[in-house]
């Protein structure tokens, strides 16, 4: 019996003990997620497309349930009516930045056209021109005795002064961009973004609501008219021309949230939050992906921000169960009972009540010469 006991500890060491001895814990349920757009959100809410084998339970597996037909329509009670465009917020096959949306991404797209792709094309021309001059006007046979100057005070000026002005000339426009990325004005919207692997969470804590994205199937981002890879079923809804205030952090390892139309990403760091900001006026559908490398599942996290209109965003906050900042306080006034009514009318005539004597007053002393009997 003792050499079985010491047995069966060894192979628990080992990793082969039996299921019933070694059974690993049980899955962490996912987030409590609102109400899904619509069905096709919430057959991935139920399955997302994630493959079991490479991903953990808490991807939303927690209720692998199919809604019923009155789950769907209330979760429908928001449609949205955003659609994919080819060229607008999405990779397109074009070799330049995409198409910028924000204050500062058409401020940084500016600086690399016009300041940092010229100087670079200028530099790289000078270059190339000045090997090819050195190349044909100092090979051995025109140049069989080569120089021997050591020393070129014109020329070690110039290369001197040349590159501190090509500096200054790029830092003047870089310095006034980065003062106004980390100079946010203040925000109307704010959102937390939490990085899973692989998957992302997003909470607005002004209005009481958290949503778990998931990637969507290729099937289903067809069905959708979205880029494959590149569609979620719950997307970052925000209103259009309010300035968004995003506070980005991870729960497991290190994830990057970027949107290259906003000029947006920050790296999602576990117990550190980062913040990021961004404002767009152009209503749409604008897609990101996680750009640290976070694991085996990587390239399918991505990320899908729904820019709406502000009473549409009001729509979209009460169809997930929030509530829009201020709406709680003002609550509508509550009509007086018949109860109420009478206690006011009583308090009105009932009549004051007499003097009294304060109870620490003390009682009069009767004396025998203040007797009324003398």
């Amino acid at each position: 019996m003792k050499t079985l006991l010491t047995f069966f500890a060894a192979a628990a060491a080992i990793g082969l003990a039996p299921a019933a001895a070694a059974a690993p814990p049980a899955p962490q349920a996912a987030p409590a997620a609102g109400a899904p757009m619509d069905p096709i959100s919430a057959r991935s809410q139920a399955s997302p497309a994630q493959p079991r084998e490479a991903s953990p339970a808490a991807l939303g597996e927690a209720s692998q349930e199919v809604p019923s037909d009155a789950e769907v329509a209330q979760a429908a009670r928001f449609q949205s009516d955003a659609r994919a465009e080819p060229s607008v917020g999405q990779p397109d096959g074009r070799w330049r930045l995409q198409d910028q949306f924000t204050p500062i991404g058409e401020e940084a797209a500016w600086f690399h056209d016009w300041i940092l792709m010229p100087a670079i094309t200028i530099i790289s021309l000078f270059v190339l021109a000045l090997l090819g001059w050195v190349i044909v006007r100092y090979r051995r046979a025109a140049h069989p005795e080569p120089s021997r100057t050591t020393h070129n005070t014109t020329l070690e000026v110039a290369w001197t002064l040349v590159p501190v002005l090509i500096l200054v000339v790029i830092a003047v426009p870089s310095i006034r961009l980065l003062a106004h990325q980390y100079s946010p004005p203040e925000a109307d919207l704010t959102v937390k973004a939490v990085g899973n692997q692989w998957y992302w969470t997003y909470e607005y804590p002004d209005h009481g609501i958290e949503l778990v994205s998931n990637m969507l199937s290729d099937a289903d981002a067809d069905a959708r008219g979205e880029p494959r890879q590149l569609a979620v079923d719950e997307r970052l809804v925000v209103p259009a021309g309010a300035t968004v205030k995003v506070i980005v952090t991870s729960n497991d390892v290190v994830h990057a949230w970027g949107v290259p139309a906003f000029w947006v990403k920050i790296d999602a760091v576990p117990g550190r939050l980062n913040e990021t900001w961004f404002r767009t006026d152009r209503p749409g559908l604008y897609y990101g992906v996680c750009y640290e490398l976070c694991g085996a599942r990587h390239g399918y996290m991505p990320i899908t921000v729904e820019v709406v209109a502000p009473d549409r965003f009001a729509a979209w906050v009460a169809s997930q169960g929030g509530t829009m900042p201020g709406a709680a306080a003002a609550a509508p006034a509550t009509t007086p009972t018949q109860a109420d009514v009478g206690a006011a009318e009583a308090t009105e005539t009932t009549p004051a009540p007499p003097t009294t004597v304060p109870a620490t007053t003390p009682a009069p002393v009767l004396t025998r010469e203040s007797s009324p009997t003398n």
